[in-house]
Formats: structure tokens, sequence, C-alpha cells
């Protein structure tokens, strides 16, 4: 079989691997986490939320999908085990907790935020320490897709909350630094 010969040297494609493998874990496990809120919550939110995360998890597989095919693209393997998700993830499952609804869109929140923040850095690397510009084309369009998710999601928290007969309810309060 050829060598791959597509403008970036075994370590450079090595490199991107890496940092996929990171986001592909990352990805996983914010779908594994939408899904199992998507089933279990309850409250006046129910139905709003239920349909908001089934589009997300939605997009996430398709992502996920994209993210492996690019690892295979560059002639690499993506991380395939539950295992190897936990491993090379940067946020973490919340085993054994099932939070209210408004603790299930905060923790996606910050779950979207960290996802963020680590595609920022995997896009810088892989232009200019792997100059691999068409893996970082790639990840700022997920880079995008989770500001839009996060976005939706704090948008559910923020202002004030509706109480179950459709009042503004002044016992729940929005953190400050939500804000």
């Amino acid at each position: 079989m050829p060598k791959l010969n597509i403008g970036l040297s075994e370590e450079q494609r090595e490199g991107v691997i890496e940092l996929l493998n990171h986001d592909l874990s990352d990805a996983y496990l914010l779908l594994i986490k939408t899904k199992k809120y998507h089933w279990d919550v309850v409250g006046p939110q129910f139905r709003s939320l239920h349909t908001l995360w089934e589009e997300h998890y939605n997009a996430l597989t398709i992502s996920i999908d994209k993210i492996a095919e690019r690892v295979r693209t560059l002639g690499g393997y993506p991380v395939g085990t539950a295992e190897g998700f936990l491993k090379y993830a940067s946020i973490k499952e919340a085993a054994g907790t099932l939070p209210n609804a408004y603790g299930m869109v905060e923790n996606l929140v910050i779950d979207h935020e960290q996802v963020i923040r680590n595609l920022r850095g995997h896009i810088d690397q892989c232009g200019d320490k792997f100059h691999d510009q068409g893996t970082a084309d790639f990840l700022t369009g997920l880079m995008e897709q989770h500001e839009e998710m996060a976005w939706m999601l704090r948008s559910f928290i923020e202002g004030d909350a509706i109480s179950p007969d459709g009042k503004l309810s002044a016992d729940v309060k929005v953190p400050v630094e939500m804000k």
C-alpha cells in the first residue's frame, strides 16, 4: 500500500489525530449526557428541553461520525471504546447523579463551554504547530456548532424563571455569574 502523502509529515498527522481523539471523546461523553438528560428531564420545561436535547444529540451524533472519519482520513484510528473515551475526555461523566432540569441545563452549558475552549486550542495547534489548515477549518465548524448549542442552553437559564402557571416566578434565583 502506498504511503499516505497529503503534505503532512507522520508526526504532524499523529499530533492532529491525538487532538481529534480528544475531541471525539468529549463529543461522545457529551452525547451520552445529553441523551440521558433527554430521557430523564421532568417538570414544566419537559417538552421544550426534551425536544431541544433530541436536536442536540442528533447533531452530536453526526459530528462524532465526522470526527472519526477525519481521523481515518489522516491515516489514524479513532477511539472507539468507553474506556478510551473516558481516558481522552476532558469533560466528566455525572454517573449516579440526576439534577433537576435547571441543573441539567447548567451541566450541559459547562460541558459545551469546556469543549469550545478545547477546540479553540486545538484549532491553534492544528494551524500553527501541525500546519493542517484543513483540520483547523473542520474544528472551527465544530466549535461554532458547540457555541450555538451553549447559547441555546444559556438562554434557557438566563433571566426570570417561569412557574408552572405561566407567571414569572420570584422563587427561582438565577446565579449572578450566569447573568
